[in-house]
């Protein structure tokens, strides 16, 4: 038997994209989707919700109010743009706490971390399945669909509502926004500005301003300074 998630957003793109990782693994299955937590409450009176997929900042209610107020409460991952709430969540016992924008193979790990924590179930039924991950990109250009494998990628840079993606050997343009294009990639690519997201793997040598991927330099911005030194450091 699947389990049964209720993904609770107020966002459709962020809605649409968990729906969208819930589809590539076949243990899940969205039973509901829901725009607020008064929807949710109707949801949860009437069918068995295993897994939420809760969003923290929501009108009327937010995610954490309306998780405390809940007397049999589900298995619940939130999916949130704000770190400042991490500590507060894990109080409240959450699996996990993603913030956005949410790259699938870190979902992954957030559903693994369900999996554990449910004794009835196989976990080495996901575990096994590592092509559930793909390992590239598909890309629309001019009517023909590109597979490009991640670890190809050298940068992404944003062209207004288009995005051209640059690997070793050419360039390709798509009309998908920056934001978006960012949550389809897996979590060694570093947003370093508003403008360019750049492969981790690819970085040769950086500064306080900028960092360099060959002979290419590509800037840091200010808002992004603490988030790329913070990542670069792992790296």
């Amino acid at each position: 038997m699947k389990t049964q998630c209720l993904i609770i957003d107020d966002e459709p793109l962020a809605c649409t994209l968990i729906a969208d990782y819930i589809s590539k693994i076949p243990q899940l299955e969205v039973l509901a989707i829901c725009h607020n937590a008064l929807e949710a409450f109707e949801v949860l009176k009437n069918k068995q919700v295993d897994l939420l997929f809760l969003d923290i900042q929501m009108p009327t209610l937010t995610g954490i109010d309306f998780l405390k107020s809940l007397s049999n409460t589900p298995k619940v991952i939130f999916t949130t743009a704000y770190r400042e709430y991490a500590i507060e969540s894990y109080e409240l016992e959450v699996l996990d706490y993603l913030l956005k924008p949410i790259p699938f193979e870190r979902f992954f790990k957030a559903v693994d971390k369900y999996f554990k924590s449910v004794s009835s179930i196989n976990t080495q039924t996901l575990l096994s399945k590592p092509t559930e991950m793909p390992n590239y990109i598909q890309i629309n250009m001019n009517k023909k669909h590109h597979r490009i494998l991640f670890d190809d990628i050298i940068y992404a840079e944003s062209l207004k509502d288009y995005v051209k993606v640059h690997t070793k050997g050419m360039s390709i343009i798509t009309k998908e926004k920056i934001s978006d294009f960012e949550t389809k990639l897996p979590d060694f690519f570093i947003r370093t500005h508003r403008s360019y997201i750049v492969n981790s793997k690819k970085i040769t040598a950086f500064t306080s301003q900028d960092v360099e991927l060959g002979d290419k330099e590509i800037p840091i911005g200010i808002s992004y300074k603490q988030q790329v030194f913070a990542i670069l450091k792992k790296v």
